[in-house]
């Protein structure tokens, strides 16, 4: 086949047939495709768009371009969940112990963060000692120790995806829905988990600003798992605002604790027990323990304390903590009525939580606490919110990405999305 040929299809808004697609993900994979040629069809499918069919063999020809994990010596199901990423997202920390305190096994792969979103492995790497790059049986062996497993994905699973991830981030195509779904479901196919959920971020803080450019996302990774025999439902939930009080890598760690205990901000506990009941569900588990009685008996708690030692973390380590501190003070007197999730984050990013490249170093102990939510009455003064970094100069510029920020009304309530906006299956 020729690469041209494949781009004009595609460029004339015509479908690429199977063999097309097979081929242009193999070639270029091999470096037979050259990153212009691929350049040009990335931005004709994201003008033009896919059909179900062509994305779901874009997709599975990007499962096929490495290996595929088999989780089929466990003596029990698997079910694992993906978020689109947002602020103050540790959800994946308390979650994966608890769904397996309940009866799953969970192989969770993780990633890290860019620019204003926070990664799990970075949150995940600030527990000293613990390790986010297992071998396959290294996989194996915590899931049998713990029943679950946070870690990075290798370098053969979908590495096709991998080459292209970082095209598109270059060339203005990180938009297309059609490339975004099969990303992400690439890998999680490649995974082998036999259930799947989605949790598909809303508003400033995420990557899908709008209810309707997020159901359609989840749509199309629904039709993925589903054509793929992966069991897969999506929620829609809410990031108009920070989840939780902590945006931050040790902050979110320590926060994540405090739901295992028992405790932590009713946002956070309210989304990973629902999430936890949906992973269940998928995987037919939900005739086991209830999640919310695994949090209430220590038994989510546990499995925590296992997984992280089993992959070399020390779970009573003191976590880091930043050299500095500053506050962010509420402009007026009223009731806190908006908390911009972009702002907050752009904030912890320049704190030195997050990273502008893929290669920059984060600082563990940076990031916001905050003291108030949307719906909270405050007082002009009052401190809304902590800001940690290591370098006091940092402060000035996390300030400024806050002026904005915060939105004090006259004592009508915050107008903000559900928590979870919307349910999504096949």
């Amino acid at each position: 086949m020729d690469a041209v040929e494949v781009i004009v299809t595609k460029r004339d808004g015509r479908e690429l047939s199977a063999e097309q697609i097979a081929w242009v993900i193999d070639a270029y994979t091999g470096g037979v495709v050259a990153e212009e040629q691929m350049s040009a069809l990335a931005m004709a499918i994201l003008l033009n768009g896919m059909s179900r069919r062509e994305i779901a063999g874009w997709t599975q020809a990007m499962v096929r371009s490495g290996g595929r994990m088999d989780w089929s010596s466990l003596p029990g199901r698997t079910t694992d969940k993906h978020s689109t990423g947002g602020v103050g997202d540790k959800i994946t920390l308390p979650l994966a112990p608890l769904v397996a305190a309940c009866g799953g096994y969970v192989p969770q792969l993780s990633g890290r963060g860019l620019g204003h979103t926070g990664g799990t492995l970075d949150k995940l790497e600030s527990i000293p000692g613990w390790r986010a790059s297992l071998s396959g049986d290294e996989m194996l062996g915590v899931l049998r120790a713990a029943g679950a497993v946070i870690c990075a994905a290798g370098d053969g699973l979908a590495p096709a995806d991998r080459r292209l991830y970082a095209l598109r981030d270059v060339t203005g195509t990180v938009e297309s829905i059609p490339l975004i779904a099969s990303s992400i479901m690439s890998k999680k196919i490649a995974e082998g988990t036999g259930a799947l959920v989605l949790d598909v971020k809303v508003g400033s803080g995420a990557f899908m600003k709008t209810v309707e450019r997020a159901r359609e996302l989840a749509t199309t990774m629904v039709e993925l798992g589903t054509d793929a025999g992966v069991r897969t439902v999506a929620l829609l939930t809410a990031m108009d605002r920070p989840l939780g009080r902590a945006v931050g890598n040790a902050l979110e760690v320590s926060e994540a604790v405090e739901v295992l205990a028992g405790g932590g901000p009713a946002d956070v506990v309210e989304l990973t027990v629902r999430l936890a009941h949906e992973m269940l569900r998928a995987a037919d588990l939900s005739g086991g323990k209830d999640p919310e009685q695994a949090l209430k008996d220590g038994s989510a708690m546990d499995v925590w304390r296992r997984m992280i030692a089993a992959q070399g973390g020390d779970p009573d380590a003191p976590l880091p903590r930043a050299a500095e501190t500053a506050e962010f003070a509420a402009p007026s007197s009223g009731v806190l009525t908006g908390l911009d999730a972009y702002g907050v984050g752009l904030a912890a990013w320049r704190l030195g939580a997050g990273r502008a490249r893929k290669e920059d170093p984060v600082s563990f102990g940076a990031g916001v606490t905050l003291h108030a939510v949307p719906g909270d009455p405050v007082r002009r003064g009052q401190p809304l919110m902590t800001l940690h970094a290591d370098d006091a100069s940092r402060f000035e510029r996390a300030l400024a990405a806050l002026e904005g920020a915060c939105t004090v009304g006259d004592g009508q309530g915050p107008d903000l999305l559900p928590l979870v906006i919307d349910r999504v299956t096949a």
